[in-house]
């Protein structure tokens, strides 16, 4: 991908970063095509109009691209993201195989070490086996 392809992508995602910032929102916009550069997706943040802390713009576009495609698989698809994904929207993007990310700028908010979660797995036998018999089952 050239110089001026990036650039006018990139565009568009500011032009969706800019309909965020209208409504009073996070202004960040992404713009999500796939080979052959056609725009299967687009958006921008809207958490606090849907009150919805997953309406990233990086994840209304991944599923405007999945409602149009009719498939969740995005193999081999460019995301354009104005700010570098946080990692609630970098793990969507892996299991939607995007395959090249774009961004304009570092996202310097990151998880923060101060807001801990605690994580305790309670080991429990048949909470694996049912995911493990699901997929023997397919293959």
């Amino acid at each position: 991908m050239d110089k001026d392809e990036i650039t006018y992508y990139m565009e568009l995602a500011l032009k969706e970063a800019k309909k965020a910032k209208k409504i009073n929102e996070v202004p960040i916009g992404a713009i999500l095509i796939d080979n052959k550069k056609n725009i299967i997706g687009r958006g921008f943040n809207k958490s606090e109009g849907l009150s919805d802390p997953t309406a990233h713009a990086e994840i209304r576009a991944i599923r405007s691209a999945c409602r149009k495609k009719k498939d969740w698989r995005l193999d081999n698809s460019i995301l354009f993201t104005t700010i570098e994904p946080c990692e609630m929207c970098m793990g969507l993007i892996i299991e939607a195989r995007i395959k090249t990310i774009y961004f304009g700028s570092k996202n310097y908010k990151k998880l923060n070490s101060e807001k801990k979660i605690s994580m305790i797995s309670t080991e429990n036998v048949e909470c694996g086996e049912i995911v493990k018999s699901f997929f023997k089952k397919l293959r």
